[in-house]
């Protein structure tokens, strides 16, 4: 959270992909790639945008570390909500792909239970998972 609060600047929305493999029902998130990472434009517009050459540089990160996409973050300057531009634009147009998103630029203190959590089911259809269903399926910290 305190990275994409630092590249958004409280100023501009401020994303990244989150990385990791399938576990079953599980997944698990080993690595972040920011977008402005993948496209150093990505924030020029105030909201995040990435073009086709960003996820040329995306897939490669994952044939070369072995992970898969498994989610999008990304924040906003209010409410944790999920835009129009968000429905129609998936970052990843693949059923059961996860879309976090955190309210205020990822200001703190940032709650699980406060972020947009929306899963892709394809078709510009969501299921949306936030509020307090999201602080049961996201589990942070470490796990023995």
């Amino acid at each position: 959270m305190a990275e994409l609060r630092r590249r958004g600047g409280g100023k501009t929305e401020s994303g990244a992909f989150l990385l990791g493999k399938r576990q079953g029902d599980w997944r698990q998130f080993e690595k972040c790639v920011f977008y402005d990472d993948l496209d150093a434009n990505a924030y020029s517009t105030g909201v995040c945008i990435l073009y086709s050459d960003a996820f040329e540089t995306l897939w490669e990160i994952c044939r070369s570390t072995g992970l898969q996409v498994l989610a999008d973050i990304h924040t906003h300057c209010g409410a944790a909500i999920q835009s129009e531009a968000d429905r129609r634009n998936p970052m990843i147009a693949r059923p059961g792909h996860l879309a976090f998103i955190v309210e205020c630029f990822a200001n703190n203190p940032v709650w699980r239970h406060r972020m947009g959590l929306y899963r892709y089911e394809g078709s510009h259809a969501w299921t949306n998972l936030s509020g307090w269903r999201a602080r049961r399926i996201l589990k942070t910290g470490t796990f023995v």
